[in-house]
This record gives structure tokens, C-alpha cells and sequence, in this order.
């Protein structure tokens, strides 16, 4: 029996906001990636890594899980419009335009990452870098990158965009800016708004 006037625990403790579930998880979140390193953490997880600090007052990791089921990777989450990111539940317009400056900075990184190296020596890392930066773009875009004799990367360019199903080709425009950069190879790259990402050789110049 408490005396009156004395408060039990359970009336002492009422009106004190309880701790929300998903603090404990981002600390463990945050400690697995510390301890273990981004390569034990899936997808899902590194999304929501991000999503912390722009969510944060909710739990990020169903709004991560909807974003890699609606665009597939990690990396097409990014490369999405803003427009298209909003239409997922969670996703207002501020938190879209934070994943795209996060996206911006990826892109930065991957061009400097590239630039300079063998690209033709690991082939997954132009297709990753190229999905990044391409992967939900609206119009189709035909890409150049342009190697020396070494195969290192000089420039990487936007020579065309087109519209959903079409990017013009003109080779006279290819070559002449492969003999102003002194280049002596190159990768033409382009996208298919209207399927999954893929590089492909329908266009292939050389055939």
C-alpha cells in the first residue's frame, strides 16, 4: 500500500516519453558498421545508415526496404529523380533532395575512382559506375568515355540526349572530339529509360 499522497512507480514514471524502439537499433546499426566494416552490412542497412540523419524522428528501416523494392540497388535508389523517390511512403521533398546530393557526392567519388585508372581491367566497376549515373535517367543519353593508349580514362562526356526511345549517333562528331582530347580508344555507352539498365552494342559504331 502506498500512503496517500505517495505516487507508485507506475505513477511516477507516467508522462515520462518512452524511448522510441529504433534509437536502440541505429546504435547497434551504427556499432555493427564501426566494428565490422560496410561489407557486413546489406543494402537495406547502409540505406538506412542514411536515412538516420535525415529521418531523424522514425523508424528508417521500412522506408529503406520500400526504396531498394521499388528501384532495385542501392545505387538506382540514388541515381532516381526526386520526383520518383517521393512517390515512396517516408520520402518527403526534403529527404529526396538530400539522397540526391548524397548521389551527387557518390558520383564525384566514382569519376575520381575511375579517372586515371585501367577501366577496361575491371569492367563491374564501369558498369557500377555507369548505372549510377545513368540508371533513371528520363531521356535516353549517349555517354563517351575516352581512353588514352593506356586505357586510362582522359574524359568521360554526354555527346547526345534524346527522348524515351531515341539518341541520335553522329560519328563525325565522335571521332572529332576523340582527335581534340588525343585519345586513342573509347567507350560509347548509352541507356534505355524504358527497361532495366543495360550497356549494350545495339549501336555500336564500330560494325
Amino acid at each position: 500500500m502506498h500512503s496517500p499522497g505517495t505516487a507508485g512507480p507506475a505513477a511516477r514514471t507516467k508522462g515520462i516519453e518512452e524511448k522510441p524502439h529504433y534509437l536502440g537499433h541505429r546504435d547497434r546499426l551504427r556499432e555493427r558498421f564501426a566494428s565490422a566494416g560496410p561489407d557486413a552490412l546489406p543494402d537495406y542497412e547502409l540505406l538506412e545508415l542514411l536515412l538516420f540523419r535525415l529521418i531523424p524522428r522514425a523508424d528508417t528501416k521500412p522506408v529503406a526496404k520500400a526504396l531498394l523494392s521499388r528501384f532495385g540497388t542501392l545505387a538506382e535508389v540514388l541515381g532516381a529523380p526526386v520526383g520518383l523517390l517521393q512517390e515512396v511512403k517516408g520520402v518527403g521533398p526534403a529527404v529526396a533532395l538530400d539522397l540526391k546530393v548524397i548521389a551527387a557526392t557518390a558520383q564525384r567519388m566514382a569519376r575520381s575512382e575511375v579517372h586515371g585508372r585501367e577501366i577496361l581491367s575491371s569492367w563491374q566497376q564501369l558498369l557500377d559506375y555507369c548505372r549510377s549515373a545513368m540508371a533513371f535517367e528520363a531521356r535516353e543519353q549517349f555517354r563517351i568515355l575516352f581512353l588514352d593508349k593506356k586505357n586510362t580514362l582522359i574524359a568521360d562526356e554526354v555527346q547526345q540526349t534524346g527522348t524515351v526511345d531515341h539518341t541520335p549517333v553522329y560519328p563525325r562528331e565522335v571521332v572529332k572530339r576523340a582527335l581534340e582530347l588525343s585519345a586513342t580508344a573509347i567507350i560509347l555507352v548509352h541507356n534505355h529509360p524504358t527497361r532495366p539498365f543495360s550497356i549494350t552494342r545495339d549501336h555500336d559504331l564500330a560494325r
